[in-house]
């Protein structure tokens, strides 16, 4: 299982609407909105890393009012 941190920023005024968006996607356990230089966060989890870049390219950078995305993969040291 690969866990990833997505970090969202959205257009003005999108944020709350993106975040509920996202927390409808299939392999999405998070989805909050944000104040700072990001507007949005979402934890991810998928079977593979292969899955986790469809899950991000193919439904979560396809949801409306998104203008930038930025993957963090958790790893366990």
């Amino acid at each position: 299982m690969v866990q990833a941190y997505i970090l969202i920023q959205t257009e003005v005024g999108k944020a709350a609407t993106v975040a509920r968006a996202i927390r409808e996607i299939e392999g999405v356990a998070l989805a909050e909105d944000l104040t700072g230089p990001y507007d949005c966060i979402a934890k991810v989890e998928a079977d593979n890393v292969d899955d986790l870049g469809k899950l991000v390219i193919a439904k979560i950078q396809d949801v409306d009012g998104i203008t930038r995305t930025q993957t963090c993969i958790v790893v366990k040291l």
